[in-house]
């Protein structure tokens, strides 16, 4: 056998050195290119620096209460459990600021690459911003991995320890979702419902003083926040695996390390992917489709020699191949829902009002749940028949996420399109100029539903395998449906992301109402204003969405972490077993109804700015723009919320069993 079999951490270490690199490349790249209009540099420092005010003051906040989770780790486990979950909560929070100050960078040099040099140059430049998120969301998970693994793996609370890492992620990432999301929402919807339905002035308009709290929530919401989001699935889906390949295949240290050599390897072939995108000519949207491709196609072919040379069972393989399908397929479904003829269909509904828009869109939202869900079930039958245990659908979960890198530069790509076109409105470059901005957000638009798409079919294989790893540890085998404890603990857990659901919505919903009032005031209050004569506050538009998101985070945070350790202590493992399985299936639909929806609204209303059915200002518009309203929070706050949230109670739950 060969030696890196038994001993394969020069692989994965030489894999994240080229991730790393790769980081501090991209950016090297977008910052060596030199802003010279003062106009959108003036716009864009403003973006910036209202990103990252709200940054510092949201990792303020989860800083405490993450001390606090902490402490409690320390007494009622081990210190050193306590240090490994503050390790993988920081490594998450390096993620996000990272990957926020590239994004603020480079979404001023996209605009100026539309300007000065077309399509393509922007488009690249957008790409190598979303790539410093989506590699550095790779490399920086795979080290800390890596090296725990590395240093305690033979040590008796090495369990403890990689389970404590995970939560850690899981923590952070739930109240960067949440809080990212509320802070977006509620700045978009602000603008919107004031700016396009009251003053009847276009999307970015400068006179409108929630316009960069607008751009900033992009940043803080589909950036930082989607980036924590991955990150977490990424972390629990390898640390899930570990622990069953270490359980069912008593110790072999081929079958405990296999997930982190997965992912190494689907991190080489995002690498892969990334340079040949940059050789090959091709359209915006076909370049970013066969990034996906040549980095399965690199990764599986890496994965078939690695396994034949370590004698690790073929059957294995099928799972990661199902791992790779069903993100594709699941994203394709995704696309179709949100970016093809029910689309269509949602906004010709419009024309005769906002009411049957929503209703439309609501219908397509319901629909989309189904065929994703069928797919899901099948990867999951397939993968736990090959691999001939959970260990199987562990690792296709692993699979489906060794390509992140790649992944969540496509992702990661999408808002900064959008901050690019709000530049170039707010900066007057013109109609070719946002022509071509516009062009590269649609296209955002739609990488960035198949993102969500993604994030939730992940969600789902990884929050499997960390109960998977939960019933071994718990001993919990059977889920008898027949149990009373089991059965009260499927209702407990089934409501939950429908708690969730109604808190973070009402946050939106309160947020927005302040912003709307404080639009309505700037416009009302401060001459010449409408005319474009005046300057509007800008920053007092970010200072309420940030008060207002930090404020509102908490609650659905303490819940989540709460609510397991209750069900634990007061009902016993069984009801906590039960509680995880009713959370896991209402959560992945509710979440794909919501993304998929929401997703859906939002292209309507575009399709009808984009000149059908009687364009901007027509009476479709107006509806469509209402429907867009309600369907904001969904894809951008509370769907997105729940893919953590069924990882996050798997996660605790773990951390429960493995404390006992």
């Amino acid at each position: 056998m060969f030696s890196f079999c038994i001993m394969p951490f020069p692989i994965i270490a030489a894999a994240a050195t080229v991730g790393l690199v790769t980081v501090g490349a991209l950016f090297w790249r977008i910052a060596r290119i030199k802003v010279t209009d003062t106009a959108a540099l003036a716009i864009s420092s403003k973006i910036a620096r209202g990103a990252m005010m709200f940054l510092y003051e949201e990792y303020k906040i989860i800083s405490i209460v993450a001390l606090i989770a902490a402490t409690f780790i320390a007494i009622f486990a081990s210190i050193s459990a306590a240090a490994a979950f503050v390790i993988g909560a920081i490594l998450s929070l390096t993620c996000g600021f990272v990957g926020m100050r590239a994004a603020t960078m480079a979404n001023v040099r996209t605009t100026l690459a539309a300007k000065n040099s077309g399509e393509r140059a922007a488009f690249l430049i957008a790409f190598d911003g979303g790539g410093v998120m989506g590699f550095a969301v790779a490399s920086v998970g795979l080290i800390g991995l890596s090296l725990l693994c590395l240093w305690n793996m033979s040590s008796s609370n090495f369990e403890l320890l990689l389970v404590s890492f995970g939560v850690g992620a899981s923590f952070v990432a739930f109240f960067a979702r949440v809080g990212g999301g509320i802070y977006t929402k509620s700045a978009d919807v602000g603008a919107d419902l004031v700016g396009k339905l009251e003053a009847g002035i276009p999307e970015d308009d400068p006179r409108n003083p929630a316009v960069i709290a607008d751009n900033v929530g992009d940043c803080v919401g589909d950036t930082a926040g989607m980036g924590a989001d991955i990150y977490e699935s990424y972390v629990a889906s390898m640390v899930s695996t570990i622990l069953l390949g270490l359980t069912q295949y008593h110790g072999d240290v081929r079958y405990a390390t296999l997930p982190l050599v997965i992912s190494a390897l689907g991190l080489i072939g995002s690498f892969i992917a990334l340079g040949a995108n940059k050789v090959i000519k091709a359209s915006s949207s076909t370049m970013l489709r066969n990034a996906t491709f040549i980095a399965v196609g690199v990764f599986l072919a890496l994965s078939y020699v690695y396994t034949n040379l370590c004698g690790i069972d073929q059957n294995l393989m099928i799972a990661l191949v199902v791992g790779c399908a069903a993100g594709i397929i699941v994203g394709l479904i995704t696309e179709y829902y949100t970016a093809s003829r029910p689309v269509r269909k949602i906004a010709e509904a419009a024309q005769s009002g906002a009411a049957t828009n929503i209703i439309y869109g609501l219908s397509v939202g319901l629909e989309s749940v189904v065929a994703p869900v069928i797919i899901l079930a099948g990867g999951i039958w397939i993968a736990y028949t090959f691999g001939g245990s959970m260990f199987g659908v562990a690792l296709a979960a692993v699979s489906m996420l060794a390509t992140v890198a790649i992944t969540m530069t496509i992702d990661a790509y999408g808002p900064i399109a959008d901050n690019a076109g709000g530049i170039a409105e707010m900066a007057g470059f013109g109609k070719p100029v946002r022509a071509i901005t516009d062009k590269l957000d649609a296209l955002g638009n739609t990488t960035a539903a198949m993102g969500k798409g993604f994030a939730i079919g992940s969600a789902l294989l990884a929050a499997l395998g960390v109960f998977a790893a939960y019933a071994e540890k718990a001993q919990v085998l059977i889920i008898n449906v027949m149990n009373p404890e089991v059965l009260a603990g499927v209702f407990i857990g089934a409501t939950l992301p429908f708690l969730i659901s109604a808190l973070t919505m009402r946050s939106v919903s309160k947020a927005a109402l302040s912003m709307v009032q404080e639009v309505r005031r700037q416009f009302k209050n401060i001459p010449g204003l409408m005319e474009g004569k005046a300057q509007p506050d800008y920053d007092r538009c970010i200072s309420i969405a940030t008060r207002a998101s930090l404020r509102e985070m908490i609650l659905p945070g303490v819940l989540t972490v709460i609510i397991p350790v209750i069900v634990f202590v007061a009902f016993g493992k069984l009801a906590l077993g039960g509680a995880l399985v009713g959370a896991t299936v209402t959560g992945v639909l509710l979440a794909l109804m919501m993304a998929n929806g929401g997703g859906a609204w939002d292209n309507a209303k575009k399709y009808i700015e984009a000149g059908h059915l009687g364009g901007k200002g027509s009476p479709a518009h107006h509806a469509a723009v209402v429907g867009d309203t309600v369907g904001d929070p969904f894809k951008d706050t509370s769907g997105p919320a729940l893919n953590i949230l069924i990882k996050l109670l798997s996660m605790i739950a773990l951390l429960l069993a493995t404390m006992m």
